[in-house]
């Protein structure tokens, strides 16, 4: 397994003969507290740079996404079964393949403590 790191942006490579199901995808993020939802992308969609106040994991199930980071310049190509984790204020843009890309993602908030 080949783990690459970038202003804490972690990228974790799939290497296995077959790649993981959706199904798979799912119960490995729930096993871990991740409540994941599915995210379907258009072929060659671009989102702009952005950040979240919360941590995002997300795992590619079919196509390809790229991640840029543009503070430090760093992009990672991402295929079937690549994760990404991103920290929360860390500014990211998507570039979707021209096949699209289903992905499963979740949202890691920080928890709210009542008084």
């Amino acid at each position: 397994m080949a783990v690459y790191q970038s202003e804490n942006v972690r990228v974790v490579r799939w290497h296995g003969s077959q790649h993981p199901s959706l199904s798979n995808i799912s119960r490995l993020m729930n096993k871990e507290g991740l409540t994941p939802y599915h995210a379907i992308y258009t072929p060659n969609k671009r989102q702009p740079a952005h950040s979240h106040g919360f941590k995002k994991t997300f795992y590619v199930v079919e196509g390809a996404v790229e991640i840029d980071l543009p503070d430090s310049n760093v992009g990672y190509p991402l295929r079937a079964g690549d994760r990404v984790e991103i920290p929360a204020y860390v500014r990211y843009s998507l570039i979707v393949g021209a096949s699209g890309a289903k992905c499963l993602e979740a949202a890691l908030r920080p928890s709210r403590t009542t008084r």
